[in-house]
This record gives structure tokens, C-alpha cells and sequence, in this order.
């Protein structure tokens, strides 16, 4: 649960391409330790609005404050050092390598040795690769992956890469996890376990986490509360059932699914 202290806020965000709005003025924040949902129909402008916080694209107009510092014009590379992780909608692992190496690259962003260091073999260098694997081989343990670290990523079943890809997100140590469709392509059994997980992990790395989600029953039983957009715009924000019962979000998105 949340102790309703702000870590993210989002404030009049905008984006266009061309004549499109993709995200239309949207404000909200997510407070410390919350399970934070969006949902929305396709194109509602969720994954642009994850690309925005993350770096990759900026903001036509707007403000995203972190902690209570603007975030908004930070490279991807700054805004991870500072504590925001992402996974996404299409699996990015490096299939070449294996397991264990795709999270020990997520912590370089942490190591202050340079490649001189390690060309000269210097026990601080030495030091901070024996950290990084012992974590890698933690967290690949807290995923249920230790027995194939040093698979290849590509051979990966695809509800294995996605707990890859959220193992290797966690290796940055954030204190905000966004989590781009995460139970994409899992039976009902698996998301359940994806469920049970994400709260784990919110309450084990002390995590906020905000997650896009088509699945609304795994949202409404997930998340502390709920943001809906449609068309790029804001049209909902609350807890569970104040967001499932409101004939806006009925009649733009849930419809049947109620």
C-alpha cells in the first residue's frame, strides 16, 4: 500500500506527432510505495506516456517532476540513474547473451570503474564485476531463472524473458518500476503468479510501480489506484471501484468486460 507521499507527478503533459495529440494535457502524480494501474483502448496513448517518463521521446509541452526535481528534459541513461526503471511491450533482452549478462549490463549504470580499470585488472574494478554478478545471480534466483543462468535470453520462453526483463529492470535498483503490459501473451494461471509477484517485489525493493495493463481484472485486484485514458486524455482517476463504475470509463473502455 501507499504512504500517500508523492515520488512521480505528471503535470499538463503533451505530446504530439505531426497532427496527432498522443497524450493531451494529463496530470496526475503516484505517491511513494503505490501500485499505480493505466489502462486504456489501444492508441488511449499509454506507452507514449511511458516513453515520456522514461526519456525516450520528450514532452511538446508539460512537466514531469521526480521526486520534486524536473525530470522533463533528461536523457534515458540520467532518468534510470536516478532511480526509474521500465520494462516493454516488446521483450528488449540481448538474445545473444546470456541471462546472467543481460542483468550484469543493467548494473554497469551503477559502477564507477572506467574500461581502463578493467584493462589493468585494479581490485576496485575487480570488486564491483564480483557485486555485480552476485546480484545477477540473486535477482535471477528471485525470478525463478538461477538454473539457467548462462542460457541464451533467445531460447527463453516468452513468460521467461518477461521475467527476465523484470529482473534486469530491478538491477538498476529504482525506486519506480514501469511495467509496459507485463502479462501480455500469459494464460490465466500465469498472471496470476505475475500478481502475487509484483506485489513481492513492491514490498521486498520498497518499489513504487506503475504498469499498463489490458487485463483489467489482474488491474483491479493489482493496483491502490487506477488512471484511464482514452484518445490521449485523462478521463479517470481513483481507486478500483470508483474507476470501474464510472460510465465514462464503462462506455470509452471496460464495457463488456463489466
Amino acid at each position: 500500500m501507499t504512504d500517500f507521499e508523492p515520488i512521480l507527478a505528471v503535470s499538463a503533459l503533451t505530446r504530439s506527432f505531426g497532427g496527432l495529440v498522443a497524450v493531451n494535457d494529463v496530470s496526475f502524480t503516484v505517491n511513494q510505495n503505490e501500485i499505480f494501474g493505466l489502462i486504456g483502448p489501444n492508441g488511449a496513448g499509454k506507452t507514449t506516456l511511458f516513453n515520456l517518463i522514461s526519456g525516450l521521446i520528450p514532452p511538446s509541452s508539460g512537466q514531469l517532476l521526480y521526486q520534486g526535481e524536473s525530470i522533463t528534459k533528461l536523457r534515458p541513461y540520467k532518468i534510470a540513474k536516478l532511480g526509474i526503471a521500465r520494462t516493454f511491450q516488446n521483450i528488449r533482452l540481448f538474445g545473444t547473451l546470456s541471462a546472467l549478462e543481460n542483468i550484469i549490463v543493467a548494473r554497469h549504470i551503477h559502477t564507477k570503474s572506467n574500461v581502463f580499470n578493467g584493462v589493468l585488472s585494479l581490485p576496485s574494478a575487480a570488486k564491483e564485476e564480483n557485486l555485480a554478478l552476485a546480484k545477477g545471480k540473486e535477482l535471477l534466483n528471485l525470478v525463478g531463472l538461477s538454473d539457467r543462468a548462462h542460457e541464451k535470453a533467445c531460447n527463453f520462453s516468452y513468460g521467461d524473458q518477461r521475467r527476465l526483463e523484470i529482473a534486469r529492470a530491478l538491477a538498476l535498483n529504482p525506486k519506480i518500476l514501469l511495467l509496459d503490459e507485463p502479462a501480455a501473451g500469459m494464460n490465466t494461471g500465469e498472471k496470476q503468479s505475475l500478481s502475487l509477484f509484483i506485489r513481492q517485489i513492491s514490498q521486498q525493493f520498497n518499489l513504487t510501480i506503475v504498469l499498463i495493463e489490458h487485463h483489467v481484472p489482474l488491474v483491479m485486484g493489482l493496483c491502490d489506484r487506477i488512471a484511464v485514458l482514452n484518445f490521449g486524455k485523462l478521463i479517470a482517476l481513483g481507486n478500483p471501484c470508483v474507476v470501474k463504475t464510472d460510465p465514462v470509463v464503462i462506455e470509452a473502455y471496460l464495457g463488456a468486460e463489466t
